[in-house]
């Protein structure tokens, strides 16, 4: 057993990070200034999206891209279950109704069998969630929109730098929200950044601060004006450059961030596939997954502890974990407000009591790695059926 406790997923932070943040506390701008435009740039060419906005948190980009698209009261927006909070309450944010379809059993994304049959003359939007970085089906998602004159609006929280067949998520849909919390495959600490339709993502900038059509940077810099107007009832949802500095360097690193999650995501594969006790994560021809996470499902059938008990098993034995997500449809306010039972999504439902997200992140050390798969299948020979 480990002496201390692995945790789920700290953020890797080098002297990099820390040398870029002090140049930006060292200077004139720690707001939203030219370190943002620098990466909103740098991150934009590394897709090859049009466009790029810098924020706050992933869901400030999802609540803005409604916005922008004019999502409002009486319309309907299809998406999953199986995510967080945040991808349904930015519905709820504009008035629009939230309808949720379930999961494929194999990869735990939207089904675009069920989002076809879910279509109504009220859907203006589709939002699927790229789970735990392996790309949702977007060739059908894109032809259910086309066909019904939906936009796509791309939850790409767990999903950078995943590519679908030849497209890197960020380039497919109408826009696309990215997440740079602190357990994601880059960091600001807390941000985001929303991709897509230049025309819809300046909307979504003015929005992004007040709703004014010029920033502090354009304001007060060398030369510029001091004079703005309110163009939309806004919010404050931009980044600053201090976090800015974080991506910058971050984003340099995303190779070999990804070739080590690649590593342990292979080192767990080999361990656990052959045993009866797990499902290991499924991957799709065509799909460079992102692997923000690693999601192991248990076949209970096999042992004699629940879910929730081997997760206290494991941190019993010093190895944090998580679970993603608890379904949207099992939280009292939309279990409430929808009248939603449990079997409403038997898929997303049956999965959910059954996964587990074990450590993934470029830091952990092949001694951490070997940690993890110890106790994993100690748990399981101890409890088997």
């Amino acid at each position: 057993m480990r002496s201390e406790f692995l945790p789920f997923s700290p953020p890797t932070i080098s002297k990099e990070e820390i040398a870029e943040v002090t140049d930006t506390l060292s200077s004139d701008w720690i707001s939203t200034g030219p370190k943002v435009k620098e990466f909103e740039n740098k991150f934009a060419r590394h897709l090859g999206a049009d466009a790029a906005l810098a924020l706050n948190s992933c869901t400030a980009g999802l609540h803005l891209a409604l916005i922008s698209l004019g999502i409002g009261p009486g319309d309907e927006v299809i998406t999953t279950p199986m995510t967080f909070c945040s991808t349904v309450n930015v519905i709820e944010h504009v008035g629009a109704c939230p309808v949720l379809v379930d999961v494929q059993p194999n990869t735990l994304n939207i089904s675009p069998e069920l989002i076809e049959k879910a279509v109504t003359k009220k859907t203006k939007c589709i939002l699927p969630v790229h789970y735990t970085g392996h790309a949702c089906e977007m060739d059908a998602i894109k032809e259910i929109a086309r066909t019904n004159n939906s936009f796509i609006v791309e939850d790409a929280a767990h999903a950078f730098p995943a590519r679908y067949k030849d497209h890197i998520i960020g380039t497919i849909g109408d826009l696309t929200s990215f997440s740079f919390y602190a357990t994601k495959n880059i960091t600001t600490g807390e941000g985001g950044m929303l991709t897509g339709n230049p025309e819809f993502i300046e909307k979504a900038r003015a929005y992004s601060l007040h709703g004014m059509d010029r920033d502090a940077w354009k304001r007060y810099d060398t030369g510029s004006s001091w004079y703005y107007e309110v163009v939309y009832p806004g919010f404050k949802y931009n980044m600053t450059d201090i976090q800015a500095s974080m991506g910058l360097q971050q984003l340099k690193k995303i190779g070999s961030f990804q070739e080590r999650r690649r590593k342990i995501v292979g080192e767990y594969d080999k361990a656990f596939s052959r045993y009866p006790y797990f499902e290991i994560p499924c991957r799709l021809p065509d799909i460079d997954h992102a692997w923000q996470l690693y999601v192991l499902r248990l076949n209970l059938e096999t042992l004699q502890i629940n879910r929730d008990q081997y997760i206290e098993e494991l941190k019993e034995r010093n190895i944090g974990t998580s679970v993603h997500f608890i379904p949207i449809h099992l939280h009292p306010y939309y279990r409430e407000k929808y009248r939603f039972k449990p079997e409403d999504y038997p898929v997303t439902y049956s999965n959910f009591q059954r996964i587990i997200s074990l450590p993934l992140y470029p830091r952990m050390s092949d001694q951490d790695i070997n940690d993890v798969i110890e106790a994993v299948l100690d748990v399981a020979e101890k409890y088997r059926r």
